[in-house]
């Protein structure tokens, strides 16, 4: 299904300060060549957002990725000929940590959502979704969010209230757990720090320690593995 190009709505018009900004940097693994080709088209449409490159398969964009080539967020499929979109994942997070890698699939079965989940992506949508949703999440997971579809994110509130595992608290403070809970609601660092009325540095610093405390490396795979331990 290809996505249709809708008007941006107004959180997508950059003020004059953010007009000297660098553009997002975006890479797309995806195998079907009409739709990553339609997607490329259109986020390169998108004021602040640049799909500089797109690949067929992960193999590809891992061969690139190894000569010290970077980029701010990559939209990944999880189905793809030769290395599927979970293992091409966990080779990107191993390469690039720090990577905002934002699930673009059809899929939304639990298995494929918990896998990626704990593989390290920071995102999970459906190809599905309308392009302003696409664009919204490039800035979301930029911005330290973890985009959902809403199915996908109802899932994975069934998933893992099943999968609660034995209650323990990781040794976090009660600021922390505020913070763990904000998260939660799918609030971004500084609609955090503007809720507890904390500078966005320390919200930076309170994120650090609960990902530390929680052996996890982004915000999904902080709420996720917080509700496996009944942590709300």
């Amino acid at each position: 299904m290809k996505p249709s190009p809708k008007k941006l709505p107004s959180p997508f018009v950059r003020t004059p300060e953010e007009k000297g900004k660098r553009p997002v940097e975006v890479w797309m693994i995806e195998d079907n060549h009409a739709f990553r080709q339609t997607v490329a088209r259109l986020l390169n449409q998108t004021q602040d957002i640049r799909c500089t490159q797109s690949f067929p398969a992960c193999e590809d964009a891992l061969a690139l990725l190894q000569t010290g080539a970077t980029m701010d967020v990559i939209l990944l499929d999880v189905e793809l000929s030769g290395m599927n979109g979970i293992e091409g994942l966990r080779k990107i997070k191993a390469l690039r940590p720090a990577v905002r890698v934002v699930m673009l699939t059809v899929f939304e079965d639990h298995e494929r959502v918990f896998r990626a989940i704990c593989a390290g992506a920071s995102g999970y949508l459906l190809k599905a979704s309308p392009f302003d949703r696409i664009v919204e999440s490039v800035h979301q997971v930029v911005a330290g969010g973890s985009p959902m579809s809403p199915r996908v994110a109802t899932s994975v509130l069934e998933m893992f209230t099943r999968m609660a595992g034995p209650k323990t608290d990781f040794g976090l403070t009660e600021r922390e757990r505020e913070v763990l809970e904000l998260m939660k609601e799918g609030l971004t660092k500084k609609e955090i720090a503007a809720r507890l009325t904390l500078s966005f540095h320390t919200v930076d610093d309170y994120l650090r320690n609960i990902y530390a405390k929680l052996h996890v490396h982004s915000q999904a795979g902080a709420v996720a593995k917080a509700m496996r331990h009944d942590l709300f």
